[in-house]
Parts: structure tokens; C-alpha cells; sequence
């Protein structure tokens, strides 16, 4: 097994133990091997249902460097990232995501992330319902940040 995703799998089983979250963990490393930061879900322990394993461990990596962008960076996880990590990673301008379980495998045992894809996919108003209102009371906002030269991440 890769040394690194024997981490992330040790680490999902630690914080399943301490009933902190689900069967997830997650290692940050540079592009030598060298450890960043190793990470679970902690959805249950915070009550916050953004902190996943692939969430707390760019949190903690950012936090430790000191910036919000990861290139160059890699990424381990115990599954197959969800449409929120995934999206965190693509945030973060990592690169390379290596996984062992599928969403597939979560969906097995009852989360979510397909149901989460499949909206992203066909817009499936059962799962949620967007309507954008208020466009013209709000758009100021964003010529403000761009007259500002605000930093684009």
C-alpha cells in the first residue's frame, strides 16, 4: 500500500473511533514526500458538515504555509473526493489527487455524493431549488473589488 494513503486510511480509522466523522482521511505532501499536514472528517466532532477530511487537511496546509495556494502540492484520500472537496481542491490549485474508495463505495454505506453530483449534472430541484433575486442590489459589489485590484484566487 502507498505509504501516504496508508496514512490517510490509518487517520479515517482514528477519527472513526473517536466517532469525530466518517471512514475519511487525507495527507497533504509536497512534490519531495515530504508530509504537509494528515487529516479525517471531523463532520460529527465540529458539527459542521463542511469539514471533511480533504477540507481539514487544506485548511491546515494553508494555515501551515501560510497561503491559499496549494500547487504543486498532492493530495491523498481515503475515497474519491465529493463535489464540495473536489471543489475545494480545484480552489486550492492542487493538482494531484490520488484515492483509494469511489463515490460509489460511499454511496453503499449511504452518503450522499452522487445525489450531489447527479444535481450538478441535471439540476434535480428535489435536492435543492436556486433562484437568483437581487442581482442589481448586489453587483456593485463586485465592480467595487475589481476597482480595488482585490487578488483573485
Amino acid at each position: 500500500m502507498n505509504e501516504y494513503m496508508k496514512m490517510a486510511k490509518d487517520q479515517a480509522e482514528k477519527g472513526m473511533k473517536n466517532n469525530e466523522g466518517g471512514p475519511f482521511g487525507a495527507v497533504i505532501t509536497d512534490k519531495e514526500g515530504n508530509i504537509i499536514t494528515v487529516a479525517n472528517n471531523q463532520v460529527l466532532k465540529n458539527n459542521d458538515p463542511t469539514a471533511h477530511a480533504e477540507v481539514q487537511a487544506i485548511r491546515e496546509a494553508c494555515k501551515k504555509l501560510n497561503t491559499h495556494d496549494l500547487s504543486g502540492y498532492i493530495l491523498y484520500t481515503s475515497c474519491e473526493p465529493c463535489p464540495m472537496c473536489l471543489s475545494a481542491i480545484i480552489w486550492a490549485n492542487i493538482k494531484e489527487v490520488y484515492y483509494a474508495c469511489t463515490r460509489k463505495d460511499a454511496g453503499e454505506i449511504g452518503f450522499r455524493d452522487d445525489a450531489i453530483y447527479e444535481f450538478l449534472e441535471t439540476n434535480n430541484k428535489n435536492l435543492l431549488d436556486e433562484k437568483q433575486i437581487d442581482r442589481e442590489d448586489c453587483i456593485h459589489l463586485f465592480n467595487d473589488y475589481k476597482k480595488l485590484n482585490g487578488e483573485i484566487y
